[in-house]
């Protein structure tokens, strides 16, 4: 089992700084200033940072999402920044991982692990010729005890009012001492240096998971045939009846999948007509569906494919008619794609309707991925790999960008076009306050020309828009002006730049 752990000292100089950076601030520079330390002490520690391919676009993703958490500062860049260093951790712990997956639950089971590996490391800490363990356990026969004894008084206490009489200036004094206690303990510095001491445990202390890394290791991506013959293994008459099953299974479905489609290309491509109804059940529809339909088709494939029917000579029309099934849930991802775009179209963007975007990308991906399964050999382990790699590239991506600028830019400049929810851009992030401050003759106008739609009668009005807009600006100019240094990123300057300026 490969271990990696240092000492207490690198543990005490990373909480100082994580105390430093972050008691009573927000995320901002202070989390890349950070990165930035750590990357620099693990090449100067020579850690096997850049060993492998996998290491490399891990790192390169750990960069561009921590410049995210200064540059786009929103939540999802701050998710994936966490996210990332996880696998990092994984990938520090094993470099040899093929699969990101099993750097990610290496990375998320190292977190406890290195809680335990540090208390075993103090333990060993010599005070005056013993150990801090000794220290410990001596000191628990006391305070284990007195614990106990605390817990019990408080309830007869409360549960008895002769004991009550008879006791009840101890328990107030007891009481006091407690309150007292909590009176003094600066929580929020208590709770930033517990952090601080668990993330460098974690960043520090390091051992494999035996379990993950040979499940790992024994992942293969091509499918091995199986040449066993009997009543239990490869058997020509069996693999002859599950090919018939398979193939009438797929004839049927790719019948009614067809049916489906070409509705779709009827009610979706050519014939959609909007008549101020609402289009989130439209969309959502076809999206439940299609994660459906993609679930069986992957499920199906999984199953027939499992094994020799892969090697079996007589296969072709049973690929064939995958082919066409696989195609076919293709074509049902671009049909949500096509509602999608019309559900932007009349009521602009918002989050969902970019998650749909996301999502459609990784599922033709994905079918993608199980073509390649069918037609080269490959194993489940590939498809899950490959599909999970895929994800994480693109969700990497997807938070470099700054969604909420562009929600609010692209709504207010369809606004004539498509229906702007009041509601919805009045609570997007305090970094687009510039682009959501419009004079109140402008949403009224704004308003008036979207009476036709449906969704309109549950919005709010424009004067309460406005009112919230304008309470945010001032309450956002004054948190800003607080911040330090340390707490600083772009969009939110910006912003603030911005705001100062305008009347």
């Amino acid at each position: 089992m490969m271990k990696k752990t240092f000492g207490l000292f690198p543990v005490l100089v990373s909480t100082l700084l994580l105390t430093w950076f972050f008691y009573q601030r927000v995320g901002g520079l202070n989390l890349l200033i950070y990165d930035v330390l750590f990357v620099v002490w693990l090449l100067v520690t020579g850690q096997p940072l850049l060993k492998t391919s996998l290491q490399k676009w891990v790192l390169a993703g750990f960069t561009a999402t921590s410049l995210a958490t200064v540059f786009v500062h929103s939540d999802f860049s701050y998710v994936m920044h966490y996210l990332l260093f996880f696998i990092m951790i994984g990938l520090l712990v094993w470099p040899s991982f093929k699969s990101l997956l099993s750097a990610l639950l290496q990375g998320f089971v190292n977190f406890f692990y290195a809680q335990w590996s540090f208390l075993k490391k103090l333990m060993v800490v010599r005070l005056r010729d013993k150990s801090l363990g000794y220290y410990t356990r001596r000191a628990s026969l006391f305070l284990i005890p007195l614990v106990v004894v605390i817990i019990f008084f408080s309830i007869y206490r409360n549960s008895n009012p002769i004991f009550e009489r008879w006791f009840g200036k101890t328990g107030e004094w007891i009481a006091e001492m407690v309150s007292m206690f909590f009176k003094y303990l600066d929580t929020p510095l208590f709770a930033t240096v517990f952090w601080s001491f668990v993330f460098s445990n974690f960043l520090l202390f390091r051992r494999t998971n035996d379990s993950i890394t040979d499940t790992d290791a024994s992942q293969t991506d091509q499918a091995v045939r199986n040449r066993q013959r009997g009543l239990l293994g490869f058997s020509p008459v069996s693999l002859k009846n599950e090919l018939r099953v398979a193939e009438y299974m797929l004839i049927a479905l790719n019948v009614l999948l067809l049916v489906m489609n070409i509705s779709d290309i009827k009610l979706v491509w050519f014939g959609f007509e909007w008549e101020g109804q609402y289009l989130k059940q439209f969309v959502h529809e076809g999206t439940y569906l299609l994660i459906f339909s993609i679930l069986i088709s992957v499920g199906i494939v999984l199953y027939f494919f499992r094994g020799n029917l892969n090697f079996y000579k007589k296969n072709r029309v049973l690929r064939r008619l995958s082919y066409i099934w696989l195609a076919q849930n293709a074509f049902l991802a671009l049909s949500v794609g096509m509602r999608n775009y019309w559900y932007i179209s009349y009521y602009a963007l918002a989050y969902k309707r970019i998650g749909v975007l996301i999502f459609l990308i990784l599922t033709i991906y994905g079918l993608y991925t199980v073509y390649s399964k069918v037609s080269h050999k490959k194993t489940a382990a590939y498809l899950f790999r490959q599909n999970f790699h895929a994800l994480l590239l693109v969700v990497s991506l997807a938070s470099l960008v700054n969604w909420d600028s562009l929600i609010a830019r692209y709504n207010f400049s369809h606004a004539g076009k498509s229906f702007v929810h009041f509601d919805f851009l009045s609570q997007l992030s305090d970094q687009t306050l510039p682009l959501l401050d419009k004079p109140l003759h402008e949403l009224k106008q704004i308003q008036a020309s979207q009476q036709s739609y449906t969704a309109e009668r549950h919005d709010i009005r424009p004067e309460q828009y406005y009112d919230a807009i304008q309470e945010r600006k001032k309450t956002f100019l004054e948190n800003w002006e607080q911040k330090d240094l340390f707490e600083w990123n772009w969009p939110e300057h910006k912003a603030a730049v911005r705001l100062k300026k305008l009347p």
